[in-house]
């Protein structure tokens, strides 16, 4: 994970990006500001990346149930082509934000 902060610093160096923390921290201003003074990330963040897909799926479906909002993804980001990707428990809502998607991709 270092390497790739350090690797993405030195590509893009205006973005806020921060290495390994807990989630909490991440989305908790005054508390990464306690713990982690240097910080660069302002506010709370908005991308998390995990481990492995089972950290992702706990985290996905603890998030879209607590803050009662909607899921847009998974997406594969990346591939030389789009690939779009639902579960079967998608929504009609998640599987016609999909459908848009695909659509602003092809054009």
């Amino acid at each position: 994970m270092s390497a790739a902060v350090r690797l993405l610093r030195e590509q893009e160096p205006t973005l806020e990006v921060e290495g390994e923390m807990h989630a909490n921290l991440a989305f908790d201003a005054m508390g990464r500001q306690a713990r982690f003074p240097e910080s660069r990330l302002a506010g709370r963040a908005n991308l998390l990346i995990m481990p492995n897909q089972d950290a992702a799926n706990i985290a996905f479906n603890l998030l879209r149930t607590l803050n009662e909002g909607g899921a847009f993804g998974p997406l594969l980001l990346g591939t030389e082509y789009a690939a779009h990707i639902v579960t079967p428990s998608v929504s009609v809502r998640g599987l016609l934000n999909m459908t848009a998607l695909a659509v602003v991709q092809a054009g």
